[in-house]
């Protein structure tokens, strides 16, 4: 056997080996392919089933409000009970503004300040 023989049969054995990787990695790029379309169509048909909670969720909320507004009626006319629902809505929804406008103002800009500043000393201290 001359060495030019055995280069050969490395050399095709390592082409071989070169191929089924490539092979093998199409297959696995194939695979996570499939994997993620699946993925996605489970995420999609969970965001619907929320959205579709949501909406009922929505309505529920609005029945029960109309009940309560029902049940004020029973002691003050009809006119009375839907203004202090509505006035109670309106509460809820000026402290939640309030609240939002807070948090808000607490998380702008959007920075992180905190490894910025460490960034900031990491460098000092390297130059130093």
């Amino acid at each position: 056997m001359t060495p030019d023989n055995g280069n050969q049969k490395i050399g095709a054995a390592a082409k071989e080996v070169a191929e089924h990787a490539s092979a093998l990695t199409k297959l696995e790029l194939e695979l996570a392919s499939l994997e993620l379309k699946k993925k996605a169509a489970t995420l999609g048909v969970g965001i619907g089933l929320g959205l579709g909670a949501a909406f009922f969720a929505l309505f529920g909320l609005a029945f029960a409000l109309a009940t309560v507004a029902a049940a004020l009626a029973l002691v003050l006319p009809w006119w009375l009970a839907l203004l202090i629902v509505t006035g109670v809505l309106f509460l809820v929804a000026g402290i939640a503004g309030v609240l939002a406008v807070g948090r808000f103002q607490r998380g702008a800009p959007p920075l992180p300040e905190k490894a910025i500043e460490e960034a900031k000393r990491t460098t000092e201290a390297i130059k130093r």
